[in-house]
């Protein structure tokens, strides 16, 4: 694939939806279980899910190994590829690929390989990460994939506007900032200082951030929470484009304690809390890796509360 302006303007137009990270499952023996990673898939892709982020942080990316993740993201195009298969064109792959340069360029080649036509950068977590720092490694994995969209991730707030427009001068296929961060009037600086039309802007901290941030420039947000009830991020998705703020705030209701058990204690239970409810209905085990955590039984009963109201029990 040649990055044209045209394959440019295609890409940040699939990137304005609801894109989901899927979780990755674990067999009892603590392995991936890649089978049920593809049903999973699968299963979004059915619900009418168009972009897929395998090996985002709710599928633990930091707690698989190389290897393992690369087997994730073949598992997620197979999907991908199923869905075609079955007519359902216009689906694509987000990969998402970080640590060290080099292993963040190959997984990104991995990717390419494997049929993605977009990768997002992870932020990096070493533990001293200087602004020009941030540039040069963002810089370093897109300009190693030319052919790619490129999908920043931004979860602090020391990177500005200027920088994310300085990146991009030197990158020019940076087509989209997944911005993690929950400030909107922060969101909104910063999406203006880098260029609002210049990207696709997602808001990167799910349902309970999209509505303030699509008043402020956002044509997309991720989740996790579709995972388990995609019919609940594809209906909020449908109010905002429609602007019913009201549908939309019907929406974040409903995912409001859902997404408060997930953010509580620096969101140590965000991926612990998806699984649960996955495996009160039924569709992979609730095994989480270290760091992450078993939950403990009131907040599980709490989850079986929600998937009663959402009529999913």
């Amino acid at each position: 694939m040649t990055f044209t302006s045209t394959t440019a303007e295609t890409l940040r137009n699939a990137l304005a939806t609801v894109v989901v990270v899927p979780v990755t499952p674990f067999r009892e023996d603590g392995a991936p279980d890649l089978e049920t990673y593809e049903a999973l898939t699968v299963r979004l892709l059915d619900a009418g899910i168009t972009v897929i982020t395998p090996n985002g942080n709710t599928g633990e990316f930091y707690a698989l190994t190389t290897e393992e993740a690369r087997t994730v993201t073949e598992a997620a195009a197979r999907a991908v590829h199923t869905a075609e298969q079955a007519g359902r064109g216009g689906v694509e792959m987000l990969a998402g690929v970080g640590h060290d340069i080099v292993t963040a360029i190959g997984a990104a080649r991995h990717a390419q390989d494997a049929g993605a036509r977009m990768i997002m950068i992870h932020q990096p977590v070493h533990p001293y990460v200087s602004r020009e720092g941030w540039v040069d490694y963002n810089t370093a994995i897109a300009n190693a994939v030319p052919d790619l969209g490129v999908v920043l991730y931004i979860r602090s707030e020391r990177f500005t506007g200027a920088l994310i427009a300085e990146l991009a001068d030197r990158a020019p296929n940076v087509i989209g900032v997944k911005y993690g961060l929950r400030d909107a009037t922060m969101f909104a600086r910063v999406a203006r200082d880098a260029g609002i039309d210049r990207f696709t802007w997602l808001a990167g901290a799910a349902e309970l951030t999209a509505p303030p941030f699509w008043s402020a420039g956002a044509r997309g947000f991720t989740s996790g929470l579709a995972n388990v009830a995609p019919s609940l991020a594809l209906g909020m998705l449908d109010a905002l484009r429609a602007n019913d703020f009201g549908g939309a705030m019907k929406a974040w209701e409903s995912a409001r304690r859902f997404e408060e058990l997930r953010l509580a204690d620096a969101s140590a239970d965000n991926v612990s809390v998806v699984k649960e409810a996955m495996a009160q209905l039924g569709l992979c085990r609730p095994d989480v890796r270290p760091p992450s955590r078993a939950l403990p039984v009131p907040v599980k009963e709490e989850i079986s509360g929600i998937l009663r109201m959402w009529g999913r029990s």
